[in-house]
């Protein structure tokens, strides 16, 4: 029972730390209606990834990893010119574009390389069973950093995501604040992908966001119920995996979604009262 204890230990503190920021950043990407840009980014990191193996590199080494760097400087570059102010073309459609081309050119690349269909698989579910504490040390200190650089530029953030026009009104340059903020939220994904790969990521981001957002009107009240949420999720598809011996990232993605569909029951008995959404996050 021990050994098993100590076996979960690691990856309970990485799902707990991916949480934290995950739920954060998502409520912002649901309420931007970019609701794929996490998968977009992600499928780029793996793509510079891919490049970085045909390279030569191995999948953990800086080389990959600057390989993996270059093709989000160039999605958050993309996204935030993306942004059309007369809606014609919605985002999420340049998203899906990059989505789609993203994952056509790795599947191309990997099929190359000796272990090409291994690598695919790893970078898509992850290996968060295997994370290591060292591991879970340096991603709790670049997500500490990427934090405190969005709690230091909260009221931009906020502004360009739910008030554009005052944004404008105000001066900001809107395109170069949506281009940290895709920037910094590559950086996350980098880190994530490596650790839990797309599919789990893609749960974090979104689910505990939705189930907030579905519920309450206060972004602080639905910041802290998306991380009890996902550290709900976290436990009982952990314990689901040791339980029956499934796979760990599957399990824990299917656990989200369990939990998401209770939420959406109980808002479908309960309809939502007035309020205000914008409680002060700034």
């Amino acid at each position: 029972m021990f050994d098993l204890f100590s076996l979960f230990l690691a990856p309970f503190a990485a799902c707990v730390i991916i949480t934290g920021i995950h739920c954060y950043m998502g409520i912002y990407i649901v309420q931007r209606g970019v609701i794929f840009v996490d998968l977009a980014l992600a499928q780029m990191a793996v793509l510079g990834t891919t490049v970085g193996i045909v390279a030569g590199y191995e999948t953990s080494s800086m080389g990959a990893y600057l390989f993996s760097l270059g093709f989000i400087i160039f999605g958050a570059v993309v996204f935030a010119v993306s942004r059309f102010e007369d809606g014609k073309v919605p985002q999420e459609a340049i998203i899906g574009v990059i989505y789609v081309v993203s994952s056509a050119v790795a599947v191309l690349l990997l099929d190359r390389t000796p272990h090409g269909l291994e690598e695919m698989k790893a970078m898509l579910v992850g290996s968060v069973l295997f994370v290591s504490w060292p591991m879970v040390g340096k991603t709790f200190l670049l997500y500490l950093l990427i934090a405190v650089f969005h709690i230091l530029f909260r009221k931009r953030f906020w502004l360009i995501t739910y008030d554009i026009k005052k944004a404008r009104e105000e001066g900001l340059a809107v395109r170069f604040w949506d281009f940290l903020y895709y920037m910094s939220f590559g950086l996350l994904i980098i880190s994530s992908v490596k650790i839990a790969g797309i599919l789990l990521v893609f749960t974090y981001l979104v689910v505990p966001a939705v189930c907030a957002i579905v519920l309450l009107e206060s972004f602080r009240m639905r910041l802290v119920f998306g991380w009890l949420i996902g550290l709900l999720g976290s436990v009982l598809g952990l314990l689901a995996s040791a339980r029956w011996d499934l796979p760990t990232g599957a399990a824990v993605v299917t656990t989200f979604g369990a939990i998401l569909i209770a939420v959406l029951s109980i808002r479908l008995l309960r309809p939502l009262r007035g309020g205000r959404a914008d409680d002060t996050a700034c």
